[in-house]
């Protein structure tokens, strides 16, 4: 039994706290005492906090300086809040997620393990961090990026072993200077398989609540509704094509800061009988409405590898999907998937009606990747690989 203290910088719904979540309940049932520590949970994109309550064995703690935007005074407070928590719950194994929780509690930890005496070195703790996604991209300003850059390099000298979801994120964090290479492992995110394979709700009873017709054309997302997702390339791609067939529905599940300005600019196209938007929606719930779609469209920017791509899988849906990060480890051209080029958005248009006129090519293309993803993202896969990688950095820490 090993005590692991998890810490995150938000606990809201999305890819990388849902992967954290599972890491947390797989860990507690497999006997290890857990802790959860993220910052102040606020906003529309929803949180994750009352899944772990309800879960009963995960120990929750608040840091009150850990938040998303760089601000140096609750960095530093977030840094000392993380020395505190850390020397309070003496773990085995401190985890990093994400980029803020990343650099301040890998420092802290790494800190701590250096207060330590050398008749202490048992107590030492092993530092992993998991990059979800990377913090610097093309899209981001270079100013930023050349502070995450930096950051980055910095605080992979202060962990033992870097997790990454996809083999990308191992290349480019490389090429970037982050890390060393025998630093990196990969273990792709995990999910609960079944749910996908196994939905409680059949297509028919998913188009019903959601009032969409069985021989409407439904093309999903999921995804927060913010910046860098790709909702606005979906209009310009199928705007046009969609006003004059009113059978192709868009599907957007989830929330976010850009909601009312994306629904806005979706009347001013006259759409908005086309656009259905649930809202936010637990993960336990997501797979039910992969079922009223004909096909998932990611045209995110930024990514680690998208969960909800091997969820539409999963579930029997096929995918289209930008050509970046490690979309192409889940998503393999005319295989599992279709892959666009990033920002094409007539490549992506085009894919779409492929499969809206190609229903035969869409079943293989989803069957296959079903084969592809059941065991790949299992959860337990995911919880095993963890546990060689805690090994590992355990042995390192304490020698």
């Amino acid at each position: 039994m090993r005590r692991i203290l998890h810490i995150s910088t938000r606990l809201i719904l999305g890819g990388s706290q849902e992967n954290t979540v599972l890491s947390c309940e797989g860990q507690a049932q497999a006997g290890h005492e857990v802790h959860l520590a993220f910052g102040p949970i606020y906003g529309p994109e929803g949180s994750m906090l009352e899944r772990v309550q309800a879960f009963g064995s995960i120990t929750t703690h608040e840091v009150p300086g850990l938040v998303r935007e760089l601000n140096p005074r609750s960095d530093w407070s977030a840094y000392c809040q993380c020395r505190e928590l850390i020397r309070e719950v003496q773990p085995d194994i401190v985890h990093t997620h994400s980029s803020k929780a990343g650099i301040v509690a890998r420092a802290a930890a790494w800190k701590e393990n250096a207060a330590l005496s050398s008749s202490d070195v048992s107590r030492r703790a092993g530092v992993v961090h998991t990059i979800h996604g990377l913090p610097f991209h093309p899209y981001e300003s270079w100013w930023r990026n050349r502070v995450y850059i930096m950051s980055e390099r910095w605080a992979a000298r202060r962990c033992h072993t870097i997790v990454t979801v996809a083999d990308a994120m191992s290349r480019q964090a490389l090429q970037a200077g982050v890390g060393k290479p025998d630093q990196f492992v990969t273990v792709y995110s995990g999910m609960e398989t079944q749910r996908f394979l196994e939905p409680d709700r059949d297509r028919a009873q998913m188009r019903r609540e959601l009032g969409l017709a069985e021989d409407d054309f439904v093309i999903g997302t999921i995804a927060r509704l913010a910046e860098l997702k790709g909702h606005d390339d979906l209009l310009d791609a199928l705007g046009r094509r969609m006003q004059g067939n009113h059978h192709l529905k868009l599907l957007w599940v989830g929330d976010g800061w850009w909601r009312d300005r994306l629904m806005a600019r979706v009347e001013s196209m006259g759409l908005t009988s086309q656009v259905v938007t649930p809202g936010l929606v637990p993960p336990e719930e997501v797979s039910r409405y992969i079922q009223a779609m004909d096909v998932l469209a990611h045209p995110s920017y930024r990514e680690g590898l998208p969960r909800t791509v091997p969820q539409a899988l999963l579930g029997g849906v096929p995918v289209v999907v930008y050509d970046l990060d490690g979309a192409p480890e889940v998503c393999i051209h005319e295989e599992t998937g279709l892959l666009v080029p990033p920002g094409d958005r007539d490549a992506l248009r085009e894919s779409v009606l492929r499969l809206f006129d190609d229903r035969d090519l869409g079943t293989r293309l989803a069957q296959q990747g079903r084969d592809l993803c059941r065991e790949r993202f299992s959860a337990q896969a995911m919880i095993d690989g963890l546990e060689r990688v805690y090994e590992q950095a355990l042995q390192q820490a304490r020698g």
